[in-house]
């Protein structure tokens, strides 16, 4: 219970630095669709997907390492100094190389947005870095502060930018900029990240074993990528940039529940980390998948049923083709959330490699369906394809994961809850009164039903 207590109180903690973020896109969803035309909007989203592209290529995912090397070497600060200066070295070098690049590739772009694009990247990229150290420093509060200035100020610089001063694209991008390199500050001050800072101590040696540790990262980043965000690409490529924005905007909203896997995410690898190496760590795993399968399929089944009113809420102008994308989008997060818990073991178990082939492997499925169907089924061969692709990856990890550690899974259970959220979703597609009430009461049925216990447990848990 000690083990489950602590992940419970690191998720809220955690929670609330992944929940500012996304809450922020949420807000800026009617900011930015009610001001911009789709071709502004649809530029905007394939300039976030670009940096969220070079990011892993230039950093080489060390960034991933810093988490994990520091949980190793907790209260041996001359350690967390000689590892922390050898990342910042690496990042902050490499990250010169590519924004030359970048700013040299995107000759056709605007000065001011090129400039834009490129602070952006590297107060992002630094940010990341300092969000991992933060967590391997077992800091945070602080972590969720940071993420809290970060979402807090886009909103804030958009409404500044787009209404205030009446800009459009470059006033998007200004905002996010300023917002991110308020929190990038925060941590490197508040977190004192600066005094762990001691360029004598940078160390090659080291460096290399920390990219060994993280180059498998890489293709699992650009994977991740591929099956994130190369269906942008490709609907841009072929249907044009206005299907891209009515894309983007119909991903928001089953997002949400990546979200609430993201925020268990970061205190799992934290928790998977740390009990490695207990003696009832397969126990341990299964009973922690089966508690993460019901919240997903209970927030899933709630998140379905709320999806009408989420629509009108939250997207502005004329989107109304999104709507149709959304429920097959939700199955597609569904196993994407069950494959990252999967990754969160692998991680701890330092098999990196595992997770990044099973993620190319679903990426290359993702984007060859993608592109065999996109002229045939238009944007439904984008959201079949992410689903395909998940589904995939999810069984290729249970398989690979088997190897290393054995988990027990419920069949029964699995298939009957994955059979209802199918249907729901149906009941969603078809979008009428009848289906939607039946929607909202059986997701909060199915919510209560599969959480019953937890929600019980919840009660004797006590934080120490």
């Amino acid at each position: 219970m000690k083990r489950e207590g602590k992940l419970l109180k690191n998720t809220a903690i955690l929670g609330l630095g992944v929940f500012f973020p996304k809450l922020a896109i949420f807000v800026a969803l009617p900011i930015l669709t009610a001001k911009l035309s789709r071709a502004d909007y649809g530029t905007y989203d394939l300039i976030i997907t670009l940096v969220s592209l070079v990011l892993p290529l230039a950093t080489v995912q060390i960034q991933s390492a810093a988490f994990r090397f520091l949980i190793d070497i907790q209260k041996n600060k001359n350690e967390q100094e000689r590892l922390i200066t050898t990342i910042y070295v690496f990042v902050l070098a490499t990250s010169v190389i590519c924004l030359t690049i970048v700013f040299l590739v995107l000759g056709t772009m605007q000065n001011r947005i090129r400039i834009l694009l490129c602070a952006y990247y590297l107060f992002d990229i630094v940010s990341i870095v300092n969000r991992q150290i933060i967590r391997g420093l077992l800091k945070n509060v602080d972590y969720a502060v940071s993420a809290f200035i970060s979402g807090f100020g886009q909103i804030i610089f958009l409404v500044l930018f787009l209404y205030g001063l009446n800009q459009e694209l470059g006033g998007a991008l200004a905002a996010v900029t300023i917002a991110e390199f308020c929190s990038m500050m925060y941590l490197f001050i508040k977190g004192r990240i600066f005094t762990y800072i001691k360029w004598g101590k940078f160390d090659y040696k080291l460096l290399k074993e920390l990219l060994m540790y993280s180059w498998p990262m890489v293709p699992n980043s650009l994977a991740q990528w591929v099956i994130h965000t190369s269906d942008r690409f490709v609907i841009t490529g072929i249907l044009g940039i206005a299907a891209n924005a009515v894309y983007s905007v119909a991903y928001k909203i089953p997002s949400i529940l990546s979200l609430a896997q993201t925020t268990f995410n970061m205190a799992w690898q934290e928790n998977a980390s740390i009990s490695v190496g207990d003696e009832d760590a397969s126990e341990y795993y299964s009973h922690m998948f089966r508690v993460l399968f019901d919240i997903i399929s209970g927030m899933m089944s709630v998140l379905i049923g709320m999806t009408p009113v989420l629509f009108l809420i939250f997207v502005q102008g004329d989107y109304e083709e999104a709507y149709s994308q959304i429920p097959i989008l939700f199955m597609g997060m569904f196993f994407l959330c069950l494959s990252t818990f999967w990754g969160g073991i692998f991680v701890a178990i330092k098999q990196t490699k595992a997770v990044g082939t099973t993620t190319v492997i679903a990426a290359v499925v993702n984007l060859t369906i993608n592109l065999i169907l996109i002229r045939v089924l238009g944007l439904y061969a984008a959201s079949i394809s992410s689903v395909l692709a998940y589904t995939i990856m999810c069984l290729i990890r249970v398989y690979k994961l088997n190897k290393f550690i054995e988990i027990h899974y419920d069949l029964k259970h699995i298939i009957i809850v994955i059979i209802i959220l199918v249907c729901q979703c149906v009941m969603c597609f078809k979008n009428s009164i009848q289906f939607n009430i039946l929607n909202v009461i059986s997701g909060l049925t199915v919510c209560i039903v599969l959480n019953l216990g937890l929600l019980k447990a919840l009660f004797k848990i006590k934080f120490h």
